[in-house]
């Protein structure tokens, strides 16, 4: 679920607590959190609903200027979802990403680095490829390491769950904690 800047900012700044949504999968249940740039969301109240069922008081509380404005974004397939949502929190990846793993984090990244390399080792190249490019647009590092944009963009994801990568405007950089679990992979011998 993606939230443009401006939405993000009212957010933050509790002028936007609802937003709606298409949606073709089961929905978010009610308390489910999200991470955006802005810190964590709480989806607190997740209903469906119908076009119809839209209010004057929704439109105002999810930062829309009129009812044809919001029908605008709100075209397309799926089932509409009338979303109740508030900031809770900084995202957590962003205290991990700062700051150097001890020796029982090390490890344990080191294992779950090993665990997502086991059907291909993929890991320590993508961190060595970020670190050389910081600021390389996905689909050139795709192209570089042999697989489709994708497939690229969801290793880094699962890389910066471990804070060890930053998503940038356009492209990625490693995070202090990346460079310092990359500098230790390279005294191992990995």
């Amino acid at each position: 679920m993606l939230f443009r800047a401006d939405i993000l900012r009212g957010i933050a700044e509790g002028r936007i607590s609802l937003a709606f949504r298409r949606w073709r999968r089961r929905p978010p249940a009610d308390g489910s959190t999200l991470r955006t740039p802005i810190g964590v969301l709480s989806l607190d109240r997740v209903r469906i609903i119908d076009e119809g069922d839209i209010t004057a008081d929704d439109i105002a509380r999810c930062g829309a200027t009129s009812l044809a404005a919001l029908r605008d974004e709100i075209r397309g397939d799926g089932t509409l979802l009338r979303i109740e949502l508030r900031l809770i929190g900084e995202d957590p990846r962003l205290a991990l990403r700062d700051r150097a793993p001890d020796s029982d984090e090390a490890l344990a990244i080191a294992a779950r680095l090993a665990r997502l390399d086991a059907s291909s080792p993929w890991t320590i190249r993508v961190l060595q490829m970020i670190g050389e490019a910081p600021g390389t647009v996905s689909h050139v590092l795709a192209g570089q390491f042999g697989v489709e944009t994708p497939v690229l963009k969801r290793r880094v994801r699962q890389l910066k769950e471990l804070g060890l990568t930053e998503s940038l405007e356009v492209g990625y950089r490693l995070s202090a904690r990346g460079r310092a679990v990359l500098d230790q992979q390279h005294r191992d011998g990995a």
